[in-house]
C-alpha cells in the first residue's frame, strides 16, 4: 500500500451532520428554529489477513464514530491496539459492501499483505483495559510496553510555552463540523514551532486520535516524537496509550488529565499538559521539555 498524501486539515464529509428542527426555549419563549447535529453511527471493523490461498476475514470491533476518514480510523485502530506494527503491513484499507443490507460505508475492512501474521491477541484488548471498565494499573503498563515500537527516553523534543498558549486557538479556528454542531472531538497533532500539521475529528474522542494517528502512519511520519498532540477534552488513559503507541513525546489537553494517564506519561516519558487554557497550563510529568520564561525577581 503505497504512502498516501494526505491534506493537513481533512474536511469532514456532507454526513457527519444533520439538520434538526427543535424548539428552542429562551426566558420562557419558545420558538420554532433548526439544529445542527453531529451524526453518530456504527463502524464494524474487519481485518482480512492469511496466505494467498487462505484468506480469513476476523470482525474485530464495532465502534460508534462520525462517518468520515473511516480508513484512516480502522489503521490507527490496528495500529495503536499492537495489531499491526507498520505501515508496510497494509495492503489496503476501504469499505466493503454487506450483502444483506447493500450497505457499505458503515463497514471497513483492512487488508494485510500475504507475509503479515497479525498479533490477534489484542483484538480482546487484554494487554489494557479502558477507564469505563474500571480495571487499569501497572500490569496494563506494562503489557503496552511489550507492544509500542518506541520510546522517549532520548527525545530531546522541547516547547516554547508561548507555543503552547497559541495551539488551542488555532484548533478552534479548524474544527469545521465542531463550529456547527458543538459536538465532536478533536486530535490535533502540530510541529515544535506550533504550525498545525493535521487535525481529525469524531463523535469519540479515541476515535479521533485513531484517525490521527491511523493519517501519520500512511504518510510515513511516525513515530511524532518531534511533534505535539493536542487533545480538545480531558486526557485520558486511553488516549495516553495511543499516544505512547505513536511515539509522541508531548500531550496537551484542553481538559484535566486522570491519574492513570499521568502515571503511563511519566512511565513512557511523556511531556502531559492539561488545562491548557488562555495563558495558562498545568505540567503533570516531564516538565524538562517546556521552555518557560525566566523572570528576575525584584528585591
Amino acid at each position: 500500500m503505497a504512502n498516501l498524501v494526505l491534506p493537513i486539515i481533512s474536511a469532514m464529509p456532507a454526513n457527519s451532520s444533520m439538520q434538526l428542527s427543535i424548539v428552542k426555549i429562551k426566558d420562557d419563549e419558545s420558538n420554532d428554529s433548526l439544529d445542527c447535529l453531529a451524526i453518530e453511527e456504527p463502524l464494524e471493523i474487519r481485518l482480512e489477513y492469511g496466505p494467498d490461498d487462505d484468506r480469513q476475514i476476523k470482525n474485530v470491533s464495532v465502534t460508534m464514530r462520525t462517518p468520515g476518514n473511516d480508513p484512516e480510523l480502522a489503521v490507527g485502530f490496528f495500529f495503536t491496539e499492537g495489531i499491526i506494527k507498520r505501515q508496510e503491513d497494509i495492503l489496503s484499507a476501504g469499505h466493503c459492501f454487506v450483502a444483506c443490507t447493500g450497505n457499505k460505508e458503515n463497514v471497513i475492512q483492512v487488508s494485510l499483505q500475504a507475509g503479515v501474521v497479525p498479533n490477534l491477541n489484542n483484538t480482546e484488548r487484554n494487554f489494557y483495559t479502558t477507564s469505563s471498565c474500571g480495571v487499569c494499573g501497572k500490569g496494563s503498563i506494562d503489557a503496552i510496553r511489550t507492544v509500542s515500537s518506541y520510546n522517549n527516553n532520548d527525545i530531546d523534543n522541547q516547547v516554547n510555552a508561548d507555543v503552547l498558549y497559541l495551539l488551542p486557538a488555532v484548533l478552534q479556528k479548524h474544527q469545521e463540523v465542531f463550529a456547527d454542531t458543538g459536538g465532536l472531538h478533536a486530535s490535533a497533532l502540530f510541529d515544535s514551532s506550533g504550525e498545525l500539521v493535521m487535525l481529525r475529528e469524531d463523535v469519540g474522542r479515541h476515535n479521533a486520535l485513531d484517525k490521527l494517528i491511523g493519517a501519520a502512519l500512511n504518510q510515513g511520519l511516525l513515530p511524532l516524537n518531534q511533534h505535539i498532540l493536542l487533545l480538545s477534552g480531558r486526557a485520558s488513559f486511553e488516549l495516553v496509550q495511543k499516544a505512547a503507541m505513536a511515539g509522541i513525546s508531548i500531550i496537551a489537553a484542553v481538559g484535566a488529565p486522570s491519574s492513570l494517564a499521568v502515571q503511563l506519561a511519566e512511565e513512557f516519558n511523556i511531556t502531559l499538559i492539561g488545562f491548557l487554557r488562555g495563558k495558562r497550563f498545568n505540567i503533570y510529568s516531564q516538565p524538562k521539555r517546556i521552555l518557560i520564561p525566566k523572570y528576575e525577581t525584584a528585591y
